[in-house]
């Protein structure tokens, strides 16, 4: 695993990011509750305190930048629930992973079932 660590931009989810992330990824696993995600919507600064986020992961929050928030510990399955609070689709988050527009990513994963 460890020559995985040598792939540009690809951040590997192993214990030391799940350590680093678990308060940012039960935040986002919270939001599996429609009350939760009102709460949050409501108070995101006092919200993200009840969870006890770090600096980097509040701003990373704030950010709403997947790759600030996987740099942060987040896992993308549990930032899928967070973006789903702003509509975006796990589309979306790959689009941002890749630079690309949403367009252009469509595009490219449709290029790949060819």
């Amino acid at each position: 695993m460890d020559d995985l660590r040598g792939i540009p931009g690809t951040p590997v989810f192993q214990g030391e990011q799940a350590k680093k992330g678990y308060a940012l990824n039960k935040m986002c696993f919270s939001f599996n509750d429609a009350a939760n995600r009102k709460a949050f919507e409501a108070d995101e600064d006092g919200y993200m305190a009840r969870y006890g986020l770090s600096k980097e992961q509040c701003e990373a929050i704030k950010s709403r930048q997947v790759l600030n928030l996987i740099a942060a510990g987040g896992n993308v399955y549990y930032l899928a629930k967070f973006a789903g609070i702003f509509g975006l689709s796990v589309q979306d988050i790959g689009a941002q992973q890749t630079g690309m527009s949403l367009d252009a990513f469509k595009e490219h994963l449709a290029a790949q079932g060819r």
